[in-house]
């Protein structure tokens, strides 16, 4: 059905809603390489005044993707919690909007509210939000998780501690990984991209990290971040594996194009579960995702990349993940220019995934060749902490060697935890503290005090 709105005595007509969504989105350049942005500003309010006059009901009703030809969307439509949405099923999305800035939607209202709301109406609101208003709800969101640790509670910042290698080199990942912990990081995953997604590499690497956290009994877990048939193929083998990582995407042919569909993450879940390697949860699965994929994949079916990002998220909540991230400026300028629209969307893809009652972290990034730099990344760093941020990248030196693109550093958690007041994870912080790597009111103390160094072997000290 079509929409229309009037300015200033011109009519605005926009065909359905898939494109009424991509008109009102905020400027970024992969919209426009896609050919659905709005063509003027004008238009855009516009679009924007219109969609906040959708019944949220429109949504049931109207598939962006056709449902017959898209797993996503009968994910999203055939799992939709009609009691939960029933508060808000009167609304529009601009009443949505309204509720949300109110003092009503508080934490328990926010989580009672997350199974009755669609990707595509939280994409919607999103739309119609200021950068504060994104960060103000996020904030009110609460999703913790478990599985060696706890995740997620307010007042607390974790880290994925990324020992990227170009060569996978043992020891230069181990002295990343000495690095990263006498920084304080690691709570989140001892997450690794292997340069190869060679089995018997990967299994290398995963028994590096599970040796490095049994010998200095870390209440973490960790990562090799290989394709999900790789993950499957070593639990088979009897691989220490934790988590189960993949990448995925907010329709059906873009999770295609990473060689994924939902039985298969549905198969290596149960693969993962099974294992039992949890202490405190069985939260088992990792996610990535990113703006940009489904466009990128040819998979996107003319909806703008925001749309099609928060779509993604419904992937991930049919999982029950412990972690999942937007790596936010990692796939370039082509569609998401510089860094104001890097900070846009990255605030939107973290109020999204919360809403939609998900662990949500960020990687707070750029790629070199984007119109970007590090005060930028400091910018965004600063507003996901104060948006509630429930972990971020610890990089060495923020510059990922084997990725090749720009991250936050062990350095930049230390700042936010630190000015903003923010905890590690409590088991992890206590850790920390019995280490000497930490002092009991949370500052970092000098590497040379740490029984963990002291433990080193005589190479990783050098």
């Amino acid at each position: 059905m079509p929409y229309r709105h009037v300015i200033q005595q011109r009519a605005y007509v926009f065909d359905d809603l898939r494109t009424l969504l991509a008109r009102a989105t905020p400027r970024r350049s992969g919209d426009e390489l896609a050919g659905v942005a709005a063509a003027t500003y004008e238009e855009r309010v516009a679009a924007q005044l219109a969609l906040a006059d959708v019944p949220l009901r429109q949504f049931l009703h109207e598939a962006l993707v056709p449902y017959e030809a898209d797993e996503v969307t009968r994910l999203i439509l055939d799992t939709h919690d009609a009691a939960a949405f029933a508060p808000v099923a009167h609304y529009t999305v601009g009443q949505l909007r309204d509720w949300l800035l109110s003092e009503a939607a508080d934490a328990p209202a926010l989580a009672a509210l997350a199974p009755g709301l669609t990707p595509e109406m939280v994409a919607a609101v999103s739309k119609l939000l200021r950068n504060q208003e994104l960060i103000a709800v996020a904030r009110r969101v609460e999703v913790v998780t478990q599985f060696r640790n706890t995740l997620g509670l307010r007042g607390h910042l974790a880290t994925r501690l990324q020992p990227n290698h170009p060569t996978d080199d043992p020891r230069g990942v181990a002295a990343s990984l000495v690095d990263g912990l006498l920084y304080g990081s690691g709570d989140a995953v001892l997450g690794l991209n292997p340069a190869t997604d060679s089995p018997r590499q990967v299994r290398q690497l995963l028994e590096l990290l599970d040796g490095v956290r049994q010998r200095y009994d870390i209440p973490t877990q960790t990562c090799v971040l290989c394709h999900v048939t790789t993950t499957l193929q070593l639990i088979a083998a009897g691989a220490p594996v934790d988590l189960t990582f993949q990448s995925i995407g907010g329709t059906e042919g873009t999770n295609r194009s990473f060689g994924i569909s939902l039985a298969l993450l549905q198969e290596a879940h149960e693969a993962t579960l099974a294992l039992g390697r949890g202490t405190l949860g069985s939260h088992v699965m990792y996610f990535e995702t990113g703006q940009g994929s489904a466009l990128s994949a040819g998979a996107h079916h003319g909806l703008d990349q925001q749309t099609a990002e928060a779509r993604a998220y419904a992937v991930a909540r049919r999982f029950r993940p412990l972690l999942v991230n937007s790596v936010v400026g990692f796939i370039g300028p082509e569609y998401l220019y510089d860094g104001k629209q890097i900070i846009r969307a990255a605030l939107e893809d973290h109020f999204c995934g919360k809403l939609l009652g998900l662990p949500m972290g960020m990687d707070v990034c750029y790629t070199n060749h984007a119109e970007a730099d590090q005060d930028d990344m400091d910018t965004l760093l600063t507003l996901l902490g104060v948006a509630g941020c429930t972990y971020i990248m610890g990089v060495p030196g923020a510059d990922d060697i084997m990725l090749g693109y720009q991250s936050t550093s062990f350095h930049d958690a230390l700042y936010l935890r630190q000015t903003l007041g923010l905890r590690p994870a409590p088991e992890f912080e206590a850790w920390l503290q019995q280490q000497g790597i930490f002092s009991a009111q949370g500052q970092l103390r000098p590497a040379g005090d740490a029984a963990l160094w002291r433990q080193l072997p005589p190479p990783l000290r050098q």
